[in-house]
Formats: C-alpha cells, structure tokens, sequence
C-alpha cells in the first residue's frame, strides 16, 4: 500500500511540474536580455546592435543590454556567450567575420561556428569600402596599386576584422601586390590612425565611413560591390576599377548557443521578424546604406554555410592559410 501511494505521488509530482515548466519557458522572456558585441563603440555592428536591440526590446517587452567584448579576433565575445546559460538571455552580434572567415584564418580555433551557436535570424547585408585621408595621393583606385607596385615596403591598410583582413589580401592577389595589414580592435581607432597619417589605406565597411567620407575627411578609392551607390555615384566599384572578379560583402546576425531550446528561439526569431518588417527597419536600412537580410534560423544558417564555401575560395585564390 505505501509503495503504491509513493508511485501514484511521484507520477502526481511530474503532471504538475511539467505543465510549470512549460509555462515558465512559454513566459520568456521575463528580464533582461544581453547582447555581445565583439567590436568596439562606434562600429557598424555595434551601432546595429543598438538599433535592432532597442527595437527588440519594444516586441519583447523587456530592455536589451548591449555589452562590448573586443578582441582575439571576436573569440572573447564568442566564449562568453558559450560559457552563459542557454536561456536565450545572451545574443551574440555575430559577423561574417566570426562565422565564416575566422574558422578559414585561425587555426585550432576555440569554437565551431556551426556546432557552438544557432541562428536566430539575419540582420543587414553591406559592403567594404577602399579609404583614404582626404590630403592623400591617392586620387584612384589605380593610383593606390601603382605606387604599391613602386614601393619598396608594402604599403599600410588598416582592418579591424577578419573578413576586412581577408578582403585586403584578396584585393593584393587580383592586383599583383602585397599589403602590409594593421589589425585594430575597431573602425574609431582606424579613423583616428588614417587622419593622422599613419595608415596609407583602409578597408571599412561602407556605412561606417560615410560620415567621415560626407564630412569631406576622408576619400574613397572604391566600394566591394557589384553596382555604385545611388547616394555615391561618384564612387566606383573595385570592379570597374580593374578587378572584376573582386566583389565582397559584410553581413550582421544574431546567435545563440547551439542548446538553446527551440521555443525560446522561436520566440526571438518571430520578434527579430516583426522588426525586420517594420518601417523603422527599411529607415534604419536607408540611412546607414546597407541591405536587410530577413532571414529565420533555417535561412540564416544555408547562407552561413554558403559564405564559409565562398570566403575558402577566396583564400585558396589569395594564397592564405590559417595561421
């Protein structure tokens, strides 16, 4: 009798907490959410992170803080939100960079991009753009790759990512010459290192550096993609400047830990596509001159996994290996 009365309480005890834990997760969320940034203030990511968090905050009803990790090529920001909960309350602002070129540039790399971390959805799509210091000699695109061709020493370029580092030799493999990369924890410090004369050139993203370039401070030689800019027509293309075969793009997302339950993903994924399809977003879009890239989990991850077989053909054509 009393084993009977202690398995009838056992099944009773697991009817009530499964409906308790359902409703705790279906809740979510019910504080806080962080998002790791691996840039510094003042880049293209984190000023994503900050619109596209404050909006997320607005569907999900709770704030979003945004936390800046910098360094070890974005590895620091990575391990944090692998060592967090997988709870949905840390976001990672993950890049092309992190998820498609560093598993191609770094050896033995601390984390898989694929097995690690789980996409919640697409952010924006833009493109790299050749800058220069408005005194610069540098008028052209052509100019630029003459004088390298000149020079003793390779000339300087400043990138803050992998995907800008990996940009760079790419751009010296289809020019026939070498660049000497100077690697920064950010886009500010670059602008700081260009405007003092320090660097001959820089590979940016494009909308970090229109208001410098609209300031008149800086110019630019040239932009990665496919078309001119209807806002800067003035600006080719590396295409038309030589080199067609040199097109490239820098893309935003966001990542969970690969455990994260689906339901809580789904949750973030639903409230990231309301933002996506908002007018705030297209103004967002329009302002800072970059494409969105709606994609779900599922999307966000054959495309991941499409950019990772494209950054490996472009490192097997710029003679890189991991280091």
């Amino acid at each position: 009798m009393k084993l009977c009365f202690t398995i009838l309480f056992y099944i009773l005890s697991i009817c009530l907490v499964q409906p308790l834990q359902a409703s705790d997760t279906g809740t979510f969320p019910q504080r806080t959410i962080k998002i790791i940034v691996p840039f510094s203030a003042g880049s293209g990511a984190d000023h994503a992170s900050r619109f596209f968090g404050d909006q997320l905050s607005k569907v999900l009803g709770q704030p979003l803080l945004i936390e800046n990790k910098v360094g070890a090529g974005g590895i620091l920001a990575v391990t944090a939100v692998k060592n967090a909960a997988a709870d949905g309350y840390t976001l990672l602002m993950a890049s092309n960079s992190l998820m498609a070129v560093n598993p191609i540039l770094i050896s033995n790399l601390s984390y898989d991009p694929i097995k690690d971390l789980r996409a919640v959805g697409g952010l924006t799509k833009g493109v790299n753009v050749i800058v220069v210091d408005a005194n610069s000699k540098f008028k052209t695109l052509a100019d630029l790759i003459s004088s390298a061709k000149k020079e003793l020493t390779p000339l300087n370029a400043g990138t803050y990512a992998g995907g800008y580092q990996l940009a760079l030799a790419w751009l010296g493999s289809v020019a026939g010459v070498k660049f000497e990369n100077i690697s920064y924890k950010g886009a500010g410090e670059i602008f700081v290192s260009l405007l003092g004369n320090q660097l001959d050139f820089a590979i940016l993203s494009f909308n970090g550096a229109v208001p410098l370039l609209k300031s008149g401070k800086f110019r630019a030689l040239a932009i990665s993609a496919d078309q001119r800019n209807a806002d800067f027509p003035e600006i080719p293309t590396v295409a038309e400047s030589g080199y067609p075969e040199f097109k490239n793009y820098t893309w935003t997302s966001f990542y969970v830990r690969s455990d994260t339950p689906d339901d809580i993903v789904r949750v973030l994924s639903d409230a990231l596509q309301k933002v996506l399809a908002s007018s705030a977003a297209r103004a967002y879009a329009n302002e800072t001159m970059v494409d969105l890239m709606p994609f779900d989990p599922r999307g966000m991850m054959d495309f991941q996994l499409e950019e990772i077989t494209r950054f490996k053909r472009v490192a097997v054509e710029a003679g890189i290996t991991a280091q």
